[in-house]
């Protein structure tokens, strides 16, 4: 994957025109879009640099998360703090964040999943069924379950990252996921979400993915 590939996976990300209450914070009708672009190529430029082989494809972007920063189960307080155990994210990396993230609190989801990716120094691809923000039609601050339809939008984008990246495992993230990979016809493993006091489930979860040898 080159630094053109994913440039032109992002403007193909950014071009999806999606239905009432999905927002495609890529789009590039909103000037403050193209923050969250770079964003996302800087994101798949540092992962292509340490070539991931399992990609964790989650449900959808949150509106205190990926909505906000561009970049999957991510949150403003990673774009601003330190370096993350794995060297990604922080200053001096290019990461900029948008003026409405200062009013934003920090999805707690995102933390969790980095520690635990941090406690088994396991680093995967991370990514979303649908890949743009669900949520209650005129409550941009809300998050919801997005429908079979939005995901199904969402199916290109993860199997072109995992052609690019040339991921050897795919493994759905909760419930949502597992069942739009299904959909797609791909049989995958499935470990609970780390979201709602998910936390322990998801961390046995991938304890057991990789005692059955899945490469990082």
């Amino acid at each position: 994957m080159s630094t053109s590939s994913i440039s032109a996976f992002v403007d193909r990300l950014a071009s999806v025109a999606t239905g009432p209450g999905c927002t495609n914070f890529f789009d590039h009708a909103v000037p403050a879009n193209a923050q969250r672009r770079r964003n996302l190529a800087i994101y798949l430029q540092e992962m292509l640099d340490r070539s991931p082989k399992v990609l964790l494809v989650g449900e959808a972007p949150g509106f205190r998360g990926m909505r906000i920063t561009g970049v999957p189960f991510t949150n403003r307080t990673m774009f601003e703090g330190p370096a993350n155990s794995f060297g990604l994210f922080g200053p001096g990396k290019g990461y900029v964040l948008p003026v409405e993230a200062d009013a934003v609190a920090a999805e707690p989801t995102a933390t969790v999943m980095w520690q635990v990716l941090a406690e088994l120094d396991f680093l995967p691809l991370l990514w979303s069924a649908c890949p743009w923000h669900t949520h209650v039609p005129g409550r941009p601050l809300s998050n919801r379950t997005p429908t079979a339809a939005e995901a199904a939008l969402g199916t290109p984008f993860w199997q072109a990252l995992t052609e690019l990246f040339r991921v050897e495992t795919v493994v759905a993230v909760g419930n949502v996921a597992h069942r739009s990979l299904q959909r797609s016809g791909l049989d995958v493993p499935k470990i609970r979400h780390p979201a709602r006091g998910g936390r322990s489930g998801f961390k046995r979860g991938l304890e057991e993915l990789l005692s059955t040898g899945t490469r990082q």
